[in-house]
């Protein structure tokens, strides 16, 4: 693992078994012939589950939305007449699915 001191990059890191400088470019250590394991970092910044909040969020307000105005909650009156259903059975599920949404974009945020 390469780090950086004083500007200048450094070219050897210490070896896991013996403890003395293993150049960068090498695998195997050349004063106890031990391999030398490659440490990866993560980069995952929890992305991908502030993008399922998100999309969650905006299917729980669409929910509330078609349940508020196809239930006649509101005084506002609709151009075309919606079958019952759409009130009772499509809004809560789409609130529902949100909330499922939201639920694993939490999920992912603290998994990363």
């Amino acid at each position: 693992m390469g780090g950086v001191i004083l500007g200048q990059a450094t070219t050897s890191r210490p070896c896991a078994y013996c403890g003395k400088p293993v150049p960068v470019r090498l695998n195997r250590c050349p004063h106890c012939r031990e391999e030398v394991p490659e440490v990866r970092l993560s980069s995952r910044g929890g992305k991908e589950g502030r993008r399922e909040v998100h999309r969650g969020l905006t299917y729980m307000l669409l929910g509330a939305v078609i349940y508020y105005f196809a239930g006649g909650h509101s005084t506002f009156a609709l151009p075309i007449k919606l079958s019952p259903w759409v009130s009772d059975y499509l809004a809560p599920l789409v609130f529902l699915g949100g909330l499922g949404m939201c639920l694993y974009g939490v999920y992912l945020r603290i998994r990363s």
